[in-house]
């Protein structure tokens, strides 16, 4: 995120390398926006296990993405800008406001700066930033910072190496879903949440053209759903996939019985209703700290997004509209994808458009 050369490039690769699954999207860039050229979608789990986060191992990223590459026909070797995404407990981000500092005593004082913002061990970190904007009245910069550690950067240069593919520019994953709404989108004033739900966790975001950034993991996801399913409905792992596609968290309405939102009939608080909580008390921790509540709309992505029952949950809960984002809007795609557009690309996509 500091000032890099800007690299030149025809086609693009985004991938996301998700607990679950990887999405690999690779596009073509136009003289004006981009062309989709290809994606595909595969578990790294094999069909009729069940989704254990605790027992995944990160060997499992390279036979997939392979095979991936050799699917889509793509060289991985003679790939020239990929970009792909970290994650969870080891990576943060954070906009501070700092006084104005020349460029060549930024980056040392950012990083003493960095250990008072962000919870990651100074001897460990790897930080990177970027100056949003300089206030005309102040003087004032605002800046985006971000860290990671090496380890978990040297584990996920490793897993793309293992599969034949050099790493390239590596994003936060919340940076890459705000790159997909940022540079695909018309975006009005305002304030946008953003929850892109994935299998282990749900990345949120506030973005906005003049709103400042905030981001977190919310510990809930799609296999949150799965477990809850499992276990009032005593059933398989695979079953309870197949009830919560089908019915989410909409209850099965049966002769004389009046549906329920909630599928789930247990005294704790449901996946759906801990998300909601975990938002709200963000929401409240974000009005306080940036002192602004226009909040328009909350849009979701990721592969819960489309699970029944929950966007309508969301927005009566938190009466704000919600709507499930569609990241393919502003791209140029051939027939035969234009009725495939699923919101867990939104990753993918935001790592793909990235311009450097």
């Amino acid at each position: 995120m500091a000032k890099k050369k800007v690299v030149k490039f025809k086609e693009s690769v985004g991938l996301d390398l998700g607990t679950h699954s990887i999405k690999l999207v690779h596009l073509r860039k136009l003289h004006s926006g981009f062309k989709l050229l290809n994606y595909e979608i595969k578990p790294t789990i094999p069909e009729g296990l069940e989704y254990t986060p605790s027992d995944l191992s990160p060997d499992r990223y390279a036979p997939v993405l392979n095979g991936m590459f050799k699917s889509l026909k793509i060289n991985p070797k003679k790939v020239k800008h990929l970009v792909s995404s970290i994650g969870g407990d080891n990576t943060s981000i954070k906009q501070i406001k700092t006084i104005f500092l020349p460029e060549e005593e930024l980056e040392s004082a950012l990083f003493f700066e960095a250990k008072k913002h962000l919870p990651i061990s100074g001897s460990d970190m790897l930080l990177d930033y970027q100056v949003l904007n300089i206030e005309e009245r102040t003087n004032n910069m605002n800046i985006l910072l971000a860290a990671t550690t090496k380890d978990l950067l040297d584990e996920h240069s490793k897993i793309l190496s293992d599969a034949g593919v050099a790493p390239g520019i590596v994003d936060i994953e919340s940076l890459a879903v705000a790159n997909s709404f940022a540079l695909n989108s018309y975006v009005e004033e305002g304030i946008y949440i953003i929850l892109n739900l994935g299998a282990h966790k749900t990345n949120m975001v506030i973005y906005g053209p003049q709103a400042k950034f905030f981001s977190r993991d919310i510990p809930f996801g799609g296999y949150s759903f799965t477990r809850e399913i499992m276990k009032s409905n005593n059933l398989g792992f695979e079953q309870a996939e197949e009830y919560k596609k089908e019915h989410g968290i909409v209850k099965e309405e049966k002769e004389g019985e009046s549906s329920s939102l909630l599928a789930l009939n247990i005294a704790e608080k449901s996946t759906a209703e801990q998300i909601v909580m975990e938002v709200k008390r963000s929401l409240r921790f974000y009005v306080k700290e940036a002192g602004n509540s226009d909040f328009r709309k909350i849009l979701l992505t990721g592969g819960s997004a489309k699970v029944k029952g929950l966007p309508l949950y969301i927005e009566e809960n938190l009466n704000i509209p919600v709507e499930i984002y569609n990241p393919f809007s502003s791209l140029e795609m051939p027939e035969k994808f234009k009725d495939k557009q699923d919101p867990q690309l939104a990753l993918a996509l935001g790592l793909a458009m990235r311009p450097e």
